[in-house]
């Protein structure tokens, strides 16, 4: 009896002991891809948006290892101060600089905007990062479901104000950061923004499918300037962006050795910004830095430009 309570006991030591030694082999199988490109930014300016935490801050990070002045535009100010600092000392970069960006206010949105122009004469990388993730039903301060308002309209605003400084700037990068999710969204227009029906799991997988699908009009529109839009798949990130849904807080926990870090999750996002063979492909689609396959939704053409037409309308804006 002693025998066999002992090998129980030894089992008991031995299993988290092995989940202990192999957690670092785990998470580099799950890990995906990594960025290889060796390309300095001297001289270059990139904008964040959201870049004070997870795969956001971990790119910054990256940029501005590589010698970029990169301005995180984010929410949460404290935290964006705290993000930027930490980033000077661990890169020696000193142009890390924290600017106020509300996505969630179109009037912050502008005003972002307005005094990015000002300060700076070049831009020439855009991130389009921030997003929410299966929020209960709530509106921005302009009235727009949170999903949708934040992660498709305040981009799409965003990028609308910055794009002749883009072109001016050229060659000059647009990255938006969407997600695997877009296989589950569709863009039903009449009930656009959950003004029927809502379900916030879906409602975030229909705002992914905007950003693919604003990349891909946005990449017609660009065509000759000298400037490319891709969007990306981050990979199922141990982030904040969970913070709305207990259920995949419990997941995550469970499975997290299964789960990208930031690090990884950045690394795609790097690779759209920097990889020297992307310099003129625009209106594509990454994940683990290498083409991925979009949804059929997402390939829509005709979908595509009525979903432009229609943001343009929300917003109240005119693209030349």
């Amino acid at each position: 009896m002693l025998g066999f309570l002992g090998f129980v006991l030894l089992l008991l030591l031995l299993v988290p002991l092995s989940l202990f030694v192999l957690v670092p082999y785990v998470r580099k199988y799950f890990g995906g891809g990594v960025c290889k490109s060796a390309a300095q930014l001297n001289g270059k300016v990139v904008v964040i948006t959201g870049a004070n935490t997870g795969i956001g801050k971990e790119t910054a990070g990256d940029l501005a290892r590589r010698g970029a002045k990169v301005i995180l535009a984010c929410r949460d100010m404290a935290k964006a101060e705290m993000a930027a600092h930490e980033i000077r000392i661990k890169t020696g970069n000193q142009e890390v600089i924290a600017k106020k960006l509300d996505l969630a206010d179109t009037k912050s949105i502008r005003e972002f905007a307005s005094n990015f122009l000002k300060e700076e004469k070049e831009l020439h990388i855009l991130i389009n990062n921030a997003g929410i993730m299966m929020c209960p039903y709530s509106k921005t301060v302009d009235g727009f479901e949170m999903h949708f308002g934040v992660n498709h309209l305040g981009h799409f605003l965003l990028t609308f104000l910055l794009i002749e400084r883009l072109k001016q700037s050229a060659p000059a990068r647009i990255i938006n950061v969407s997600s695997l999710a877009h296989h589950m969204g569709r863009i039903h227009f009449q009930n656009l923004q959950g003004e029927k029906f809502y379900f916030r799991g879906l409602a975030y997988s229909h705002s992914k499918l905007a950003n693919i699908l604003f990349s891909r009009e946005l990449a017609r529109h660009l065509q000759g300037t000298g400037v490319t839009v891709n969007a990306l798949h981050p990979g199922t990130v141990l982030s904040e962006l969970i913070r709305h849904s207990f259920t995949l807080k419990v997941l995550w926990n469970i499975f997290a050795i299964f789960l990208k870090t930031p690090w990884q999750g950045a690394q795609t996002s790097i690779y759209c910004a920097v990889a020297e063979e992307l310099e003129t492909i625009s209106g594509k689609y990454f994940s683990d830095c290498k083409p991925a396959n979009v949804s059929s939704h997402g390939c829509n053409d005709e979908t595509a430009k009525k979903l432009w037409n229609v943001s343009c309308e929300l917003l109240g804006i005119q693209w030349n």
